[in-house]
């Protein structure tokens, strides 16, 4: 008669008599068999490691869609990419490290599924809605089927209210601090650009609604692009079409709506008008001045012409602004235009001409001089153009 063991676990016995199993724990009357473990069999199998149980019970609320990817983007870029912001913005609720632990992109639809470590990681990330990558706006969303209510319990489904998302140029409840199908992206900005700068380029189209520089949350140097709306939005595609391809030093502007791709072409009558429309208000803001930075800056509101018409004071107020200018950058050339012999005004006569070394010492004397009070006048300091000041063209 075969012992009970055998007969209540047909496959323990079997295992027993091919010498593949020692030590079996004997039957327990009123036991099913699936219940008893054999040392490295059963044991393993049935037993898993807490933090993997968590990890696969919580991946699809740790995963979040991101749509609209530039076709150059790749899993490791990515990865990367979402790292990084997510530091940026304090969004690290799981302590240091990469906040991304995987990556699947569909090339073809250009969207993407990025694992986060943590449920809370993966709801902050709701918050990079609208932030740029590789040059477009992407979309980060919940899956499609996401369920908050059924995942509740395994963290939060909103992102923290305390994230530091103007580090990355966003704000809470928005795309890139400003709402709209026209809100405008404007890459390849030099970094010495200051905000009053970039602003008073955009305005030369029509005043603006909104306006983000995107500065770096441990320096406060701008990274180089901003973001912007129109309050007249007609004048959107206008603004993007003028200033997109434009030279600023060594870089060049990109100018275009921010939730489009890198070029989106319009229908050929559509265009036309809008080259036409450019045209006139490129020629606008480039002939109001002030604007485009140069090596050359104009003090208008410095000095009146009866202070220069005593030589002994007019060497006095050129030795002033000599030393004031110098402390800028190197000074090239310094030019105070001075009424003629008889007392007539010539061109520039009230101005003051500061010629710099490069750009940056102008930029820098700009903004240092600009608003300030000379003699009591609150003085204006724009660009003026290199060409007009070489040709003694004072009269811009």
């Amino acid at each position: 008669m075969a012992p009970p063991t055998t007969a209540l676990i047909p496959g323990a016995a079997v295992a027993a008599a091919a010498g593949q199993l020692t030590g079996a724990t004997p039957a327990i009357p009123g036991m099913f068999p699936n219940m008893l473990q054999f040392p490295g069999q059963l044991a393993t199998p049935l037993l898993m490691h807490p933090q993997a149980m968590t990890q696969q019970a919580t991946r699809h609320a740790r995963r979040v869609y991101v749509g609209g990817l530039s076709p150059t983007a790749n899993e490791q870029s990515v990865a990367t990419f979402f790292s990084q912001v997510m530091a940026a913005i304090g969004g690290n609720s799981a302590g240091p490290g990469d906040a991304v632990v995987n990556v699947y992109i569909n090339h073809e639809k250009k969207f993407a599924f990025v694992e986060m470590r943590s449920v809370e990681e993966a709801s902050n990330a709701m918050a990079l809605d609208g932030i740029i990558f590789e040059g477009a706006s992407v979309k980060v969303r919940r899956l499609s089927d996401y369920n908050p209510s059924l995942t509740t319990a395994l963290g939060p489904s909103q992102p923290n209210p305390n994230l530091n998302l103007a580090a990355v140029g966003l704000t809470p409840g928005s795309a890139g601090g400003l709402e709209g199908p026209d809100r405008i992206f404007v890459g390849g900005l030099p970094y010495y650009f200051t905000e009053v700068q970039i602003r008073e380029l955009l305005e030369s189209f029509g005043p603006l609604r909104g306006f983000d520089l995107v500065k770096d949350r441990e320096t406060g140097n701008s990274k180089g692009y901003a973001f912007c709306v129109y309050q007249d939005l007609s004048v959107t595609d206008i603004a993007c079409q003028a200033l997109n391809g434009i030279k600023m030093g060594d870089k060049t502007l990109t100018v275009r709506r921010a939730n489009q791709g890198a070029s989106q072409p319009k229908p050929e009558q559509e265009s036309i008008l809008l080259q036409a429309q450019q045209q006139v208000a490129l020629q606008r803001f480039v002939f109001q001045g002030g604007a485009l930075p140069t090596k050359v800056i104009c003090l208008t509101q410095v000095v009146s012409a009866d202070e220069l018409k005593d030589d002994e004071e007019y060497e006095d107020i050129m030795e002033d602004m000599r030393t004031e200018g110098g402390k800028y950058g190197y000074l090239v050339n310094l030019v105070i235009p001075r009424p003629g012999p008889n007392g007539e005004l010539s061109p520039g006569v009230g101005k003051v001409f500061l010629e710099y070394g490069d750009v940056d010492g102008a930029t820098k004397a700009r903004q240092g001089l600009n608003g300030r009070k000379f003699g009591g006048n609150l003085v204006t300091a724009n660009y003026y153009p290199e060409n007009k000041f070489a040709e003694g063209d004072y009269d811009g």
